[in-house]
């Protein structure tokens, strides 16, 4: 009997980080800026900080990314919805440990990796979307953010999730970037992964060397989008350690905080993304990271 189990981060402003296998999906945060740091199109330095906590809005039925944020609500409307929304459920009690269904837990302190918390988290698990945060990473860490990506073919055979770029389309990375860690389409995933190394296999292969270098030492890629292999696998500490080196990052942090952003497609038409992290919108301290859905 197959059943939905779902992967993710949460970054908090007390520099904590959490990822959980078969629970709830997380995010992940941070307070600093870098002056330098790509930012999304349109978007002034003060007003990007500020939008870190900002809460999701609706996404429209078709979709854009020229990565434009949608402006922050009042604090009124902001609360009003707060209010309105359903409270997350807590077992603890002050001085606990939280009691959680998930399969494999890890707590750390993103300023020094201490790990604060941890439940099974050298068991083998697929790592599903959140592997699109390591892509994401060596898309960024590649730099030339402004070139030109011309979609081939091959890119968009990747279903279920999809963003239909269509072949011959030209994009800037980072548009394809900011999609990729927001909305989390597969078609982008290996758009990104095939400009980068020339193809899915070259690709696959620098993630493995990455994940490596990293300590992230029981993972292994096969493809850039997370979509089930069994020879794809990872585990809550390594995904836990990939994800601080991701959240250091500049570019990555600057767009994994965003609820939603509006891409725009080569042919002109737009549609708004809302993230697939549900917690920047329940959670006001959280502004990041990457959601990961599969059947196990």
């Amino acid at each position: 009997m197959k059943r939905w189990y779902r992967a993710g981060f949460v970054f908090c402003a007390v520099g904590l980080a959490a990822l959980c296998l078969a629970a709830e999906p997380a995010a992940i945060t941070s307070d600093e800026e870098n002056p330098n740091e790509v930012r999304p199109t349109g978007v002034p330095h003060r007003q990007h900080s500020k939008s870190k906590s900002a809460a999701t809005a609706k996404s429209d039925s078709d979709g854009t990314s020229s990565a434009t944020p949608r402006p922050r609500r009042t604090h009124r409307s902001t609360a009003k919805s707060r209010e309105s929304e359903e409270p997350i459920p807590t077992q603890t009690v002050p001085g606990s440990v939280p009691k959680t269904g998930a399969t494999s837990v890890i707590v750390i302190n993103v300023s020094n990796g201490q790990v604060l918390y941890e439940k099974n988290p050298d068991q083998i698990r697929a790592p599903a979307s959140t592997t699109k945060l390591l892509t994401g990473l060596i898309v960024a860490e590649s730099g030339s953010l402004d070139r030109p990506v011309t979609v081939a073919q091959v890119d968009t055979f990747a279903e279920p999730v999809k963003l239909n770029i269509k072949p011959g389309d030209i994009y800037q990375r980072i548009d394809l970037l900011r999609a990729l860690l927001v909305k989390s389409p597969n078609d982008v995933a290996r758009c990104l992964a095939r400009d980068n190394a020339g193809s899915i296999e070259a690709f696959a292969e620098k993630m493995n060397q990455r994940a490596t270098a990293l300590g992230a030492t029981h993972s292994h890629f096969v493809n850039p989008n997370g979509l089930p292999d069994a020879r794809q696998y990872s585990t809550a500490r390594d995904l836990s350690t990939i994800a601080r080196v991701a959240y250091a990052n500049p570019t990555i942090r600057s767009i994994v905080c965003l609820p939603q952003l509006v891409f725009r497609y080569a042919n002109g038409r737009t549609r708004e993304l809302e993230n697939t992290n549900k917690l920047l919108k329940r959670l006001p301290y959280c502004n990041g990271m990457k959601t990961g859905y599969t059947e196990a």
